[in-house]
């Protein structure tokens, strides 16, 4: 037996999957595996902190992509809380030696997240109305 998935469940879910590969690519940035592009300047950095903290969310969202996709009641919650956190290390990032050109992508996946995460349709979906 299948169980109905809302339109709106479809597009979180999705939407996490992105994050996840954001957050991958964070990752591998912070690795210097990938070049951080600050305007016209390319540049490496590494911080292995950083990596490990952008690799944990990696897992996180692909975990919550998976719990989404089986409408799972729980993942309703724990992805508000993950792009909450999500959104606070960007910021954190922002306040240190980042720039807003490299998490600007970042940002804006989660912020839409947490403004769908909050419509009453969704809401309705996992039942926490």
């Amino acid at each position: 037996m299948s169980k109905d998935r809302p339109f709106g469940v479809t597009v979180l879910a999705v939407l996490a999957g992105i994050a996840a590969v954001l957050a991958a690519i964070h990752t591998l940035q912070f690795l210097g595996i990938f070049k951080f592009d600050v305007g016209l300047l390319s540049v490496r950095y590494t911080n292995i902190w950083y990596a490990i903290m952008w690799g944990l969310m990696v897992w996180v969202y692909i975990w919550l992509t998976q719990m989404l996709w089986r409408v799972d009641p729980s993942a309703w919650m724990f992805l508000v809380v993950i792009t909450i956190f999500n959104l606070i290390l960007n910021m954190v990032y922002l306040i240190g030696d980042a720039t807003f050109s490299m998490l600007s992508l970042s940002v804006i996946v989660n912020g839409l997240i947490l403004i769908y995460c909050m419509l009453p349709g969704v809401k309705k979906a996992f039942g926490t109305n």
